[in-house]
């Protein structure tokens, strides 16, 4: 976002990438934001999803949420058991869901991963906010304008006013307590951590109509 007390959000972003493997990171206020923008840009911008989304039958319920609001249907495969683990793909996109995983190198190239600190379970414990990995530099630009209200790193004075965007940004102070945090995924020696993936129940959205009735 430029220079100022903007720059530590570019500095969290560059921490992130560099553990994580990925070529650059694009913080936001929540994970659940990051999800519907990246689904947003596959299917609206780039036109390159499947009209249908799918998803376990057993995960947090803001990502149909989000499929749905991104212009998509909702589909679900079964859960066996009431846990999910780790990563998963929305499968008919690029995207991911990484809400349970966060560990060194773990970004998959041509994707966009979308990871989560935000709650208590979480190995990255920020109280809030999320972040998107990717190694597409338009998707990046696209996605650094679009959380912020479509500006460019200038003054809104300044800029050329071309695109709308949404008000997602991660606020700088949280940015900064980030920083700071990325301190414990590292060994005294430098080398990176790994985390073990979480394993969290989650209720199954497949029984709620409002996910699958459809949004046409």
């Amino acid at each position: 976002m430029g220079a100022g007390v903007y720059k530590v959000t570019e500095e969290f972003e560059e921490k992130l990438a560099s553990y994580t493997g990925a070529k650059y990171a694009v913080t936001l206020d929540n994970m659940s934001n990051g999800l519907f923008l990246s689904l947003y840009y596959e299917h609206v911008v780039m036109n390159r999803t499947d009209d249908t989304i799918t998803i376990p039958s057993r995960t947090y319920p803001s990502v149909p949420c989000e499929i749905i609001h991104a212009g998509l249907n909702v589909g679900f495969n079964k859960v066996e058991g009431t846990t999910i683990k780790g990563a998963y793909q929305l499968e008919g996109s690029r995207v991911w869901d990484s809400a349970l995983t966060f560990t060194s190198d773990m970004y998959k190239s041509n994707t966009h991963m979308c990871v989560s600190f935000t709650g208590p379970y979480k190995h990255f414990k920020l109280s809030k906010g999320g972040a998107i990995l990717t190694d597409d530099p338009t998707a990046y630009r696209w996605f650094k304008r679009a959380r912020y209200s479509g500006r460019r790193a200038v003054s809104y004075h300044e800029d050329n006013l071309d695109m709308l965007g949404w008000n997602f940004y991660m606020m700088p102070e949280l940015a900064a307590r980030g920083l700071l945090l990325m301190g414990q995924f590292y060994n005294s020696d430098g080398t990176k951590t790994h985390q073990k993936d979480l394993e969290i129940s989650y209720p199954d959205l497949s029984k709620f109509e409002i996910y699958t009735k459809g949004n046409k």
